[in-house]
This record gives C-alpha cells, sequence and structure tokens, in this order.
C-alpha cells in the first residue's frame, strides 16, 4: 500500500498520546501532575469559580467523561468534586448532574484579558519543533522523509481501532441505498471559474452528487432531532404571551446568559451576557462588523493566505479590500500582517481555513503585540469544538478583550439552518453593532434561541459534541486511510481537528480542472485555489463529517483515477 504525507496542525510531545485533553475549562493531559491530582483539579475549580469562568449554576462534566478526557480515574475527579462540595461551592442533584452553587468571597473579578503569560496555552511541542511540524518527519513512498507547503510531515494516524460509528438517526430511519458512482464522463459539469464569483458556492451547491466532499458541512442526519423536541416542548410549556412578541435585538436574554457561560467554560472567553449579541451565524456577524468598522475608518481587513473564500466574499460585499496575508507553519505571519498596513485582520486561529495550522504561542505573543498598537483582530472560532488529536487552546478573545471580537457559532455544531451565531465585541463597538442589528433584522427569531439555550444549560449540546467527535474521528481516520492508498504524492494538512482536510500534490493539474472532472463523475468538492489571492500548490478541500466510511472510500478512490487520467 501507498503512503501518503500527513502534517498536523499541532503535533504531540513525546511520550504523550496526542489529542487529550478537556474542552471543559481547556483543561489539558499533560498538566495532570504524577502526584496529587485531585488536589490540582480541586485548585483549578476553585479558581474557575473565583473567576467567573464557572457562575452560579454552571454544570460540571460527569466524572466518567472527564476522567476519560484527561485520563485519569473516576475516583480523581469525584474526589476533586468531593472536596468543593464540603467547601460548599458544588452540589450534587442527581439526574441534574453537580452543579456550582456558591461562589467564594472575595475580590471582584478580573477583567477578560489575561495578557502574554496566556498566549502560550496553544498545544505544547518538542523543544526545536514548530507546531505543525513533528521532530520525526515520515517517510513516504519514495523513501525520503515527506514535506509539504507548510513544513515537514509526520506519520498518519493509525485508523481507530473501533467500529465506524456512523448509525442512522432514530428520527430518520434508515439509510436510502447509495447510488453507484457514474463512469467517466466527458459532459460538462458545474464551471470552477479560477476567479468564483459571489454565488459561486450557491451554483455548486445546487449540481447533485453521489458523493459530497464540501467542506463546511456537519453530518446533518445526526441532528439531536429528539433532544431538541424535549427542549422544544418544555419551552413552549412555560413561554408566556408576551414572550412571542418581538424580542430584544441583542438576543433572548436566556442565550445570552446560556452562550455566555459555554464560553467561559469550552472557550475560557469570560464575559457578561450583556456582552453577548446573538447573529444568524458568522455571516451576519461579518456583515454587521462590515458597516461598524468602515464607520470606524477602517477601509480594508487583512485575511490570511489561504484563507476562507467565504469570508472574503462578506468583508468584499461590504466595501472593504481584504490585503492577504500568508500562513506558515505557526499560523498567520505577523511581519507580513505589518507590512499590509491594515488596522484589522480576520483569523481562524484555533483551527485555520483551510490548512488546519493552529496558531503556536509564539505567533500568539506578537499578534497580541501588534493589536496592542492599534490592531483589531476579528477571531472566528471556525471548528475549534471539533478536535481529535491535540489538546484544546483558548480563544485569542481570552488573551486581550478590548482588542477582539469575536465570533462562534452552531452551524458546525447543530445545523446551518439554524443560524444561530454569536459576536462579542470590545466595548466602543457593541452600541453600533446592536443598531446595524436592530435595523438589519429586529434580532433573531426567538423561540430558536430558547431551546438552543435550554439544550446548552441541560448538557444536551455537550452530549452531542462528545458522539461527534467519536463519529468524525472515525471518517478522518477513513479518508486519510483512503487518501493513503490512492493519493501516494499528496500531503494532508489539518488532520488534527475540524470537519475537513486539505489535500496537496505535486502533479501539473490545476485544481479546478480536477474538481470539475470529478464532480463529471459524481464527487464534489472544492478546489484550494479558491481560498487562495496568491498562487500556490494545487490541492483539494475535502469534507468528510458528512460521509460514511464506506462512500468516503469510494470517493477518495474516484479522485485518484481522476488525476491520474489528468496528470
Amino acid at each position: 500500500m501507498s503512503t501518503v504525507d500527513v502534517e498536523r496542525a499541532v503535533p504531540a510531545v513525546a511520550g504523550e498520546l496526542p489529542g487529550r485533553g478537556s474542552d471543559f475549562l481547556q483543561l489539558a493531559a499533560g498538566d495532570v501532575p504524577a502526584g496529587g491530582k485531585a488536589e490540582w483539579l480541586a485548585g483549578r475549580l476553585r479558581q474557575a469559580i473565583a473567576d467567573g469562568r464557572l457562575a452560579v449554576g454552571s454544570r460540571l462534566p460527569p466524572t466518567r467523561v472527564l476522567a476519560a478526557e484527561l485520563r485519569v480515574s473516576r475516583g480523581v475527579i469525584t474526589e476533586a468534586y468531593r472536596r468543593l462540595a464540603e467547601d460548599g461551592h458544588l452540589q450534587g442533584r442527581r439526574r441534574g448532574g453537580t452543579v456550582v452553587v456558591a461562589a467564594p468571597v472575595g475580590p471582584p473579578r478580573a477583567g477578560s484579558g489575561r495578557g502574554d503569560a496566556e498566549a502560550d496555552k496553544s498545544p505544547k511541542t518538542p523543544a526545536r519543533a514548530a507546531p505543525g511540524r513533528s521532530a520525526t518527519p515520515s517517510v513516504g513512498a519514495s523513501g525520503r522523509p515527506g514535506t509539504g507547503s507548510y513544513g515537514p510531515s509526520i506519520v498518519p494516524p493509525a485508523p481507530s481501532s473501533r467500529a465506524p460509528r456512523t448509525p442512522p438517526s432514530r428520527a430518520q430511519g434508515p439509510p436510502a441505498p447509495r447510488a453507484p458512482l457514474p463512469p467517466h464522463s466527458t459532459a460538462p459539469a458545474t464551471p470552477f471559474p479560477d476567479a468564483p464569483g459571489a454565488d459561486v458556492f450557491d451554483a455548486l451547491r445546487e449540481v447533485p452528487a453521489v458523493v459530497d466532499f464540501t467542506p463546511g458541512r456537519p453530518d446533518l442526519a445526526a441532528f439531536p432531532r429528539t433532544a431538541w423536541l424535549r427542549a422544544e416542548r418544555a419551552v413552549l410549556a412555560e413561554l408566556s404571551a408576551e414572550q412571542l412578541g418581538y424580542g430584544d435585538p441583542r438576543g433572548a436574554p436566556a442565550l445570552r446568559r446560556a452562550v455566555a457561560d459555554w464560553l467561559a467554560r469550552m472557550r475560557g472567553v469570560r464575559v457578561d451576557p450583556d456582552e453577548v449579541l446573538i447573529v444568524a451565524g458568522t455571516a451576519q456577524a461579518l456583515t454587521l462588523l462590515n458597516q461598524v468598522l468602515r464607520a470606524d475608518g477602517v477601509d480594508a481587513v487583512a485575511v490570511e493566505d489561504p484563507g476562507s473564500l467565504g469570508g472574503r466574499q462578506h468583508l468584499r460585499n461590504g466595501g472593504l479590500a481584504t490585503p492577504p496575508v500568508p500562513v506558515d507553519e505557526d499560523g498567520v505571519r505577523v511581519d507580513s500582517l505589518r507590512a499590509s498596513g491594515a488596522r484589522a485582520v480576520l483569523l481562524t486561529p484555533a483551527h485555520q481555513f483551510p490548512t488546519g495550522v493552529v496558531t503556536s504561542g509564539e505567533r500568539r505573543r506578537e499578534l497580541l503585540g501588534w493589536a496592542r498598537e492599534g490592531g483589531l483582530i476579528l477571531e472566528d472560532d471556525y471548528d475549534a469544538e471539533h478536535r481529535y488529536d491535540r489538546p484544546p487552546v483558548p480563544a485569542l478573545r481570552a488573551l486581550l478583550a478590548d482588542r477582539v471580537c469575536y465570533m462562534g457559532s452552531v452551524s458546525k455544531l447543530l445545523a446551518p439552518a439554524l443560524r444561530i451565531g454569536w459576536l462579542v465585541a470590545p466595548k466602543r463597538y457593541r452600541t453600533a453593532l446592536v443598531d446595524a442589528k436592530r435595523f438589519n433584522d429586529l434580532g433573531n427569531a426567538v423561540l430558536p434561541q430558547l431551546v438552543l439555550a435550554r439544550l446548552m444549560e441541560s448538557g444536551g449540546l455537550e452530549r452531542q459534541l462528545r458522539l461527534l467527535r467519536r463519529r468524525h474521528r472515525d471518517r478522518r481516520d477513513a479518508m486519510i486511510g483512503a487518501l493513503a492508498e490512492q493519493l501516494p504524492g499528496g500531503t494532508v494538512h489539518g488532520a488534527a481537528a475540524g470537519l475537513h482536510l486539505t489535500v496537496t500534490y505535486a502533479a501539473d493539474v490545476p485544481d479546478t480542472a480536477l474538481a470539475a472532472a470529478a464532480l463529471a463523475r459524481g464527487v464534489k468538492c472544492q478546489p484550494l485555489s479558491w481560498h487562495r489571492q496568491v498562487p500556490g500548490r494545487p490541492g483539494l478541500v475535502l469534507g468528510y463529517a458528512a460521509t460514511a466510511p464506506g462512500a468516503i472510500a469510494e470517493g477518495v478512490a474516484l479522485l485518484g483515477r481522476t488525476l491520474r487520467e489528468l496528470a
């Protein structure tokens, strides 16, 4: 079997299993001491309660789940919880789980910005090995260490030993039989222009495909219909007639509280509910920021290169220039950012789209320095929850609150159709953003907000995340295995997290031509060049979250066959 070089966003520390840790308070397995584990965890919990990340009423993870994520015995978690319960901070409520019931009396909560000391909390790397590189490069089919666009590659992860977890949704019924892939066809497919227009995603979405590798597409069959219906019934049973009227343009108070709690627990971002603006996804957040930033004299927002074509289109639609800034194995190049002259930059630092790079600790410090000099960071926390082979990293918003506009949504965790996201901006922009939201649509629909808030408060959203991680890991492994067999000269980027992989190749075949030929055979994907402003190595961006392992193998086999025929 041939091999494919694989680059991970962050390599593991020697001797440590990768990807171990909990999103809860960004606890990393590598930080657990050899002795005094329960005391260490109790201290971290006390600190989080004291500084407001765990507010009164916050639910703690089940002991079994947290023990598995931190690779400790369940007794360690139970003992830590017991100590805080004896102090009066926690209380067990049977089926309601363990919740925070009191905060220690002390000085007021500190501000959200935690400074450069926290900037190093990107995943640890071996000495002298930059994030995105391995201390021991893999050997590809040629017998030489593999290299790629963003640095040396590492050995691909072994496919999961677990059987693929792809059960059909109980509400969906059994999956429909999959149609066979069509033979080679010369019939024209949807064009893949070198300079895609504003409607390019809509046009591609309308073209049917047997295997759909569209990136950013979650597993919609896994939507928690039963849990959503249960939460909706509970909301409707309690909803007053007045609550069916026009809502607060900032968003329903219940959802703003739930989002503030989620961000503190899962992303290290401490905010008050009044700082949260509920929006119709990251797309609307960018649209609102367009208006507000232009009124503030900003005429350009720098973007990562390669970087999201969709994000770039939204900025340009608002009249903002988008100068490209190159991305390397540590993240966006801050020296190039300074040279661009832009006062603001759009970043995906937790899992860069499309390369999968995680911004390193050193690069984070450089970014914070640039922002303190007057720069503004628009942080799209893209795919932050979907990680498999790296510890959690805090959001940039947690490090420098007054220079970061933070954006997130449930589009990748639940479904894009919900059109629910959030924007947390520096104080000087909040009033203008609320005004822009008010005059744009008067606020999001209230009922879905209240249902989502109930799902978040009940722990249902965290359970959904755990289910998806297992399923996505299996599908990620299936895609890497198929690429190793079918594209032996390719290099995979971004395997440690996310819902997609990027594969680059050396063949002299434009990626737009490869994507068009593949679509003519029934396989849909996006060319990497769509997401570039500066020419670079050709490649494909392949989403795997919504596709079963068997279909992934078939689709990748066709991609490999098509590339060989075109080369």
